[in-house]
């Protein structure tokens, strides 16, 4: 699991100092692949477009009064924000847990309508994560007006750079050219960049997000 625009999240009545370990599969669709464990603590990261204080219409992950299931975890409910006095900002969303759902099912058979994955943010490990996209903006790149060349249909999101994404720590130590496909987020490879001091992800594949196609066709 790996977070690119880690969100803070507290888990209010979780206890203070206690940490689980989750079991989470290596490889869903190959069962001989094993297991792995994955720490679990009061303080989370999540995905910043896992959140919204004002949901829109058919947006079923967290938001104020939600409950959603961390993914190998528990069923959380969003209790409130903090902002950034300045700028309005949602910097941290305060939860609670119901410990009768480790592992990700409820006992009494309530469902819930999103899973989200997270890292533990006392165990996480921080990254640079590179996102190609194609190099140019149509589909024919020498389709160009008078005085203008194919340069002028370069992609100039082509390349996006984040850096501090945080990342479970079984990625610790993740050779070069060594592939993962990071849970809800797509097919990524160590560049050859990788150092131990600073671990460098590409993007290979990218996966399907249905909100983000319903919010696009939105605009």
């Amino acid at each position: 699991m790996a977070v690119l625009q880690p969100l803070r999240v507290i888990i209010d009545n979780y206890p203070e100092g206690q940490v689980e370990e989750m079991e989470a599969v290596n490889n869903p669709e190959d069962p001989s692949a094993g297991t792995r464990t994955v720490p679990f603590s009061r303080v989370l990261y999540i995905e910043r477009d896992d959140f919204r204080e004002d949901p829109p219409k058919q947006y079923y992950r967290l938001s104020p009064g939600r409950e959603v299931r961390l993914r190998y975890g528990y069923f959380i409910t969003c209790a409130g924000v903090v902002k950034d006095e300045r700028t309005g900002e949602v910097v941290e969303i305060h939860c609670t847990y119901d410990p009768a759902t480790r592992g990700g099912n409820a006992p009494d058979g309530r469902k819930v309508k999103s899973t989200i994955h997270w890292v533990s943010a006392s165990h996480a490990i921080s990254a640079e994560v590179r996102l190609y996209d194609t190099l140019f903006d149509r589909e024919d790149p020498n389709e160009v007006a008078e005085g203008q060349d194919f340069t002028d249909n370069l992609n100039p999101k082509s390349l996006e750079i984040i850096r501090d994404c945080k990342l479970e720590p079984s990625l610790r130590g993740a050779a070069a050219g060594s592939g993962y496909q990071f849970e809800r987020l797509g097919y990524f490879a160590v560049d050859p960049d990788t150092t131990p001091q600073k671990l460098v992800f590409n993007r290979t594949v990218a996966l399907r997000d249905t909100w983000a196609k319903i919010e696009a066709k939105s605009k």
